[in-house]
């Protein structure tokens, strides 16, 4: 169970979509600082910063987080031809990730999207879903999708204010509760 009633998940959504709408303003001075490029995805960094993901959704759930063999096995996706493995660093150290992995002929699907608490608010998760997209369009597709959970809001408000469109559930992920999409060509 949330935290947070109806009322109150709509104005934390509200609240955290706002500030999205506004990191623009106040975390340009920061962006030489902030770096991000492809990385392996089978590499120890990205295991790193993937246990650092799911510790935090085992975290945030209710009932915990467990990303079993399957997380382990998509690994390969997240890689070219068909996907990319993306690292935020501040300065050099790794504060975040996103990957691509390919849903469709046309689609990518983002997945594994996360920054560091540390450095949240600095616009690190809105650099990462850019580059995500131009990804996308180097690797030919279309548009992009997701899912992503209830429990996660600023997730779900960066993703509204990027322009992504609510979709219905295309998936059957029992940890989302909203799924997105958008047209990147």
């Amino acid at each position: 169970m949330s935290p947070y009633n109806e009322l109150g998940q709509r104005r934390l959504l509200d609240t955290l979509e706002h500030r999205v709408a506004h990191e623009r303003e106040w975390t340009t001075s920061v962006t030489e600082e902030i770096r991000i490029t492809s990385e392996s995805s089978r590499s120890d960094l990205a295991r790193r910063l993937l246990q650092r993901y799911y510790h935090e959704l085992a975290l945030r759930f209710p009932n915990g987080f467990e990303p079993g063999h399957a997380a382990v096995a998509q690994l390969h996706e997240y890689a070219p031809p068909g996907g990319i493995f993306l690292v935020a660093f501040l300065s050099d150290a790794p504060i975040g990730c996103g990957a691509l992995r390919r849903f469709d002929d046309n689609t990518a699907e983002v997945k594994r999207m996360w920054v560091d608490p540390v450095a949240r608010g600095r616009g690190v998760g809105r650099g990462l879903l850019r580059e995500l997209e131009a990804s996308g369009v180097a690797l030919g597709y279309q548009r992009l999708c997701l899912d992503t959970s209830a429990h996660l809001p600023e997730a779900v408000a960066l993703y509204r204010s990027a322009g992504f469109d609510e979709v219905p559930d295309y998936n059957n992920n029992p940890e989302a509760a909203f799924w997105f999409r958008r047209d990147i060509r």
